[in-house]
């Protein structure tokens, strides 16, 4: 007897609608378009790939030579 979570086998009768899918990470269902395609679920895709840092808060240290008469 089959569990009742097991997915139906491609081509048979039960096998109608879209086929369930399920992120690469977590393994939760995706129902987005770009989820679907890429594998990877919204939150589990921002891990693997963070947002670069906005260019005005990053910080450089710099060396720098002491002002003259300070």
């Amino acid at each position: 007897m089959e569990s009742p979570e097991a997915e139906p086998l491609p081509g048979t009768a039960d096998a109608t609608g879209p086929r369930l899918v399920r992120c690469r990470l977590c393994g939760r269902p995706l129902t987005g378009t770009a989820s679907r395609r890429t594998g990877l679920g919204p939150s589990c895709d921002a891990r693997l790939h963070p947002a670069p840092p906005h260019i005005r808060h990053r910080r450089h240290e710099v060396e720098q030579d002491t002002l003259p008469g300070t």
